[in-house]
């Protein structure tokens, strides 16, 4: 089976041996934007500029998986898109697991777990993952949070701060 080549190029290098687990072109492309953001490079940057634009054309796609919507929405916020970010953003509200006045995501198609007796289910690394994303999102707004976002982004900080294990520690090393 061919190896997918990523959709954008990235100052003209395909970059598919950083795949690793990541399944499609467009997150891989949002973790590389995610990093640069980071460094941080200016949104100015010819390479940024261009990743930005290929992330604008991905995210009005409607097929998105709801992890990249949590990667693509903090790749914006990070970038100070912020109509791009709320977008994603109120979408995912949308996807969200709401429950016991915490707030968290998981794949489509996934059958929640059962907490047992003594035993406290942890939700598999991925949701946690992407559940984090969307935190970071919410507190990466720029110029800063409004109250409503913060009041939900605790409700996010309280699932995540659930699935640690007895150490304190997550499953994930993301």
């Amino acid at each position: 089976r061919e190896k997918p080549v990523v959709l954008c190029r990235i100052n003209n290098y395909f970059c598919v041996s950083l795949q690793g687990g990541v399944n499609d072109e467009v997150t891989l492309t949002a973790y590389i934007t995610i990093a640069l953001l980071e460094i941080p490079l200016p949104v100015t940057h010819s390479v940024v500029r261009n990743a930005l634009f290929c992330l604008e054309t991905a995210a009005d796609q409607k097929e998105n998986h709801v992890y990249t919507k949590a990667l693509l929405a903090y790749a914006f916020a990070l970038a100070g898109k912020i109509d791009k970010r709320k977008t994603l953003l109120d979408s995912l509200e949308k996807e969200a697991v709401k429950e016991d006045g915490s707030v968290h995501w998981q794949r489509p198609g996934k059958e929640p777990e059962v907490d047992l007796p003594y035993y406290h289910h942890r939700a598999p690394s991925a949701e946690v993952e992407m559940t984090a994303y969307v935190l970071l999102a919410y507190l990466n707004s720029q110029p800063a949070p409004s109250q409503e976002e913060l009041s939900f982004a605790s409700r996010i900080a309280k699932w995540i701060s659930g699935q640690r294990n007895p150490n304190g520690g997550f499953s994930s090393t993301q």
